[in-house]
């Protein structure tokens, strides 16, 4: 059995997002000890790595419930799964785009030749006025 503190270590994962998952329902509530401390088995950590990983690689909470739900049917067809990922897959790469454009922008305002006064600097006026960005772009 592990404490919350224990798990945290072997997993990497803070206290306060183990609790999280567990409000989500991603984790299942932990049993407590005589001294009301939460207890942990080794599928736990197992899960919990699991969860850990998928977030990593931005997954969402409600894809990761969908991957776990899936993994506790060992008999449904690893497309679902595979659908899972190719949307995240998608999601990384439009972010990806997005950045690129971030980049370029970024890029062009910074290269652009200015005295040294305020009065002049291009990315400040790029800034203030939009309408001076040659591509549309958002954070992603």
């Amino acid at each position: 059995m592990l404490t919350i503190g224990e798990l945290s270590r072997a997993t990497g994962v803070k206290i306060p997002t183990i609790r999280y998952y567990e409000q989500m329902g991603l984790m299942a509530v932990a049993e407590r000890s005589g001294g009301n401390q939460r207890r942990y088995e080794s599928h736990d950590r197992e899960r919990l790595s699991f969860i850990k990983h998928a977030r990593d690689l931005g997954f969402t909470i409600e894809a990761i419930r969908e991957l776990l739900e899936l993994s506790a049917h060992p008999d449904r067809p690893c497309v679902d799964a595979d659908e899972i990922a190719v949307r995240q897959l998608q999601a990384v790469r439009n972010k990806i785009a997005k950045l690129r454009l971030l980049e370029k922008e970024l890029d062009r305002m910074t290269s652009r030749n200015h005295d040294d006064q305020v009065k002049h600097c291009y990315v400040l006026q790029s800034l203030a006025n939009h309408d001076m960005c040659v591509s549309e772009h958002q954070r992603p």
